[in-house]
């Protein structure tokens, strides 16, 4: 797999200089070694040794930003110091260049790159070493052309294992970004749910009553469009809330525009909103313990959705009773019942399992870690009910929820 180059880190391309020219050097001096080692010296002009020098060395300096033709470079030229016995060490020029070939080349070119300097080093050697000025059997330039080629597999193998590490890192971290992109997403389309859905149930059904009414009992018709007026407007105060959590201004300081989020204090206007669509609603609250305002929120959210449900799958006519417990060390309990004698027909509450708000409100209570149940009543009706646990399970999550509110 091909990934984008970045550019090397200055400190980097530092250590590289210093490495190419502590390599020149030792070429250099290398270049004047004679005979009295046991190894062929080399017996040529100067100006070639320091040229040698120059190309075995020097290209590792830019070795991260060019690197197969760094390595040709290098390789070129080690092969030929070879040649003329200045060699004295296990090509470890060639194999800095290795190193960086497989960091930074895919895969399959690094290797094709590898097996060519095996082959030219090889050659280099045995040609060097047992052929032009022979100074130990075949044997021994075996000997040297393996321990050659150790050095530059084990440059390669450690670079293959940096880059690899590197695309593991990568990977991870765009897992990360696009799973947080999703429970971004997750968030925004389950707020924009809660705020949208509630409201316009309550319109569509008291547009349906105005529609009904409007000729026979105008005064009724007039109440049912008021309702409708109030309902919109509020739902836009929701909506520009929603829209301040998104654009990152939910904190901004009382008197600049903010909306605070809705909580328990805001439970008597829910359930005014639910009467008026023709919800008979009971609302019972027994808090033993402050909440914090993360947790109000999602206890507004299910009771919101859930008399929501109500609304658009029960009908008017409904009784619903919403009862919210809060216990001394904050544990809190949500429990919504309704009778199910409204004028909605009984089919249309069959899919209500499978619809966005249960789904919505089963997401909020989890990241609580709490329980969740929902399902039609015995005795006819539908009851959702939901727990959440004193301390959130899982704390990234609550801090998430209490950062929207």
């Amino acid at each position: 797999m091909h990934t984008a180059r970045r550019r090397p880190r200055p400190h980097l391309l530092v250590l590289d200089v210093c490495a190419a020219s502590v390599v020149t050097a030792a070429y250099v001096a290398m270049s004047g070694y004679d005979a009295s080692d046991g190894l062929p010296g080399f017996t040529g002009p100067w100006w070639v040794s320091l040229l040698i020098a120059a190309c075995v060395g020097a290209p590792l300096a830019v070795r991260r930003l060019w690197p197969l033709p760094v390595l040709a470079v290098v390789l070129s030229a080690s092969a030929v110091a070879t040649l003329l016995d200045i060699t004295r060490d296990p090509y470890l020029s060639t194999a800095l260049a290795g190193y960086a070939v497989a960091l930074f080349e895919p895969t399959r070119r690094a290797a094709v790159a590898l097996a060519l300097t095996l082959l030219a080093s090889a050659a280099a050697i045995g040609s060097g070493e047992a052929v032009l000025t022979p100074s130990g059997s075949w044997s021994e330039a075996v000997g040297k052309a393996a321990f050659a080629w150790l050095a530059l597999a084990s440059a390669w193998a450690a670079g293959h294992v940096v880059r690899e590490r590197r695309g593991r890192a990568a990977r991870r971290k765009r897992r990360v970004v696009e799973e947080t992109l999703a429970q971004e997403r997750l968030r925004i389309a389950r707020e924009l749910h809660d705020v949208v859905s509630h409201s316009l149930s309550v319109i569509v059904v008291k547009a349906a009553v105005a529609n009904h009414v409007a000729g026979q009992r105008p005064q009724e018709t007039l109440d049912a469009v008021r309702a409708i007026e109030r309902t919109g407007r509020e739902a836009l105060t929701e909506m520009r809330r929603a829209l301040g959590v998104l654009r990152g201004d939910a904190t901004a300081p009382p008197g600049h525009g903010s909306v605070p989020p809705p909580g328990l204090d805001d439970l008597p206007l829910l359930v005014q909103r639910a009467e008026q669509a023709g919800i008979r609603t009971e609302l019972h609250t027994r808090l033993a313990a402050d909440l914090p305002s993360g947790t109000a929120l999602t206890v507004y959210r299910i009771a919101q959705e859930a008399l929501t449900n109500v609304i658009k799958h029960a009908g008017g006519g409904t009784h619903c009773q919403l009862t919210i417990t809060a216990d001394p060390r904050g544990g809190v309990g949500i429990e919504v019942l309704d009778d199910g004698a409204g004028n909605a027909p009984v089919s249309d509450r069959a899919g209500l399992s499978g619809g966005h708000g249960l789904v919505g409100m089963r997401e909020r209570v989890m990241m609580y870690g709490g329980a969740f149940q929902a399902g039609p009543r015995p005795g006819g009706g539908f009851a959702v009910s939901a727990r959440l646990p004193p301390e959130p399970a899982h704390g990234p999550a609550a801090s998430r929820e209490e950062t929207t509110a």
